[in-house]
């Protein structure tokens, strides 16, 4: 026990520029208490004293606002930031190395009993602030979850998930020159799940078929004028019915987009 305690304090001085000592972190961080509450919480649970279980886990609730079904299962190096709001419901399973911030939910969708409703996150994943986690399925290792998305579907391993619905964005952050940044972002922790650089596929949809309105534009006009060089010429009113169909508001999308 005083093992994983040691290991989950080291987590957090890893991952926390605002921990400076060990003895901080171990009196004042609620993330790591609920941590140690859920512990023997879950031991009662898998023992069969499914009362005292929660009990616990309810005297955990109280004290740190952090709310941990004493059903699941809580990987090693786990590390809650600030913590406030959190629920993890009872078939969820945290993997280790997983980063959850202040008002997530690992909810389930399901109304059955004894089956999987809640979501299994795998190795290394960081859930930022406010995001909902719910349904039964897995978030691959690795992934990322951006604050306040509403995640309903897997997430592939290495993948990041951002918006409400959640859409699923699979892409690299560009090299920095923080060697402190440098070295999480090897390790695939990234703070709230916030990428660098990295787009809303929406926006990125709009601004190709932007491109390729204009491109197209372009051509067609290209074509007019080799037409009109070899005396091939429309008339006017044609013209101006292509004009008017092909008027593209790059303003209006621009706002749009932004």
């Amino acid at each position: 026990m005083f093992h994983r305690l040691r290991e989950d304090i080291a987590s957090v001085l890893e991952r926390d520029p605002a921990a400076r000592s060990f003895f901080e972190v171990l009196t004042c961080y609620p993330g790591i208490h609920a941590l140690a509450l859920h512990r023997m919480a879950h031991a009662c649970w898998s023992s069969g004293f499914l009362w005292l279980g929660r009990f616990i886990s309810a005297i955990g609730r109280v004290l740190t606002g952090i709310e941990i079904h004493p059903g699941a299962t809580m990987g090693r190096r786990v590390f809650i930031d600030h913590g406030m709001g959190v629920v993890i419901g009872e078939t969820a399973v945290v993997g280790d190395d997983c980063t959850i911030y202040q008002g997530v939910t690992l909810g389930g969708t399901s109304l059955y009993r004894g089956t999987k409703r809640h979501p299994t996150l795998g190795k290394g994943v960081v859930i930022g602030a406010g995001a909902k986690v719910l349904g039964g399925f897995e978030v691959g290792d690795g992934a990322k979850v951006g604050s306040n998305a509403v995640v309903v579907k897997p997430v592939p391993a290495g993948a990041t998930a951002v918006g409400n619905p959640a859409r699923v964005i699979e892409a690299k952050a560009p090299a920095v020159d923080d060697e402190k940044t440098r070295r999480a972002e090897q390790a695939g922790f990234t703070a709230y799940g916030v990428t660098r650089d990295l787009e809303d596929p929406m926006a990125r949809a709009v601004t190709a078929l932007v491109d390729h309105a204009l491109d197209s534009d372009r051509r067609i006009e290209c074509l007019l004028n080799k037409l009109a060089r070899a005396g091939v010429r429309l008339d006017d009113d044609a013209l101006e019915e292509m004009a008017d169909q092909s008027h593209v508001d790059l303003d209006k999308i621009s706002r749009i987009v932004d």
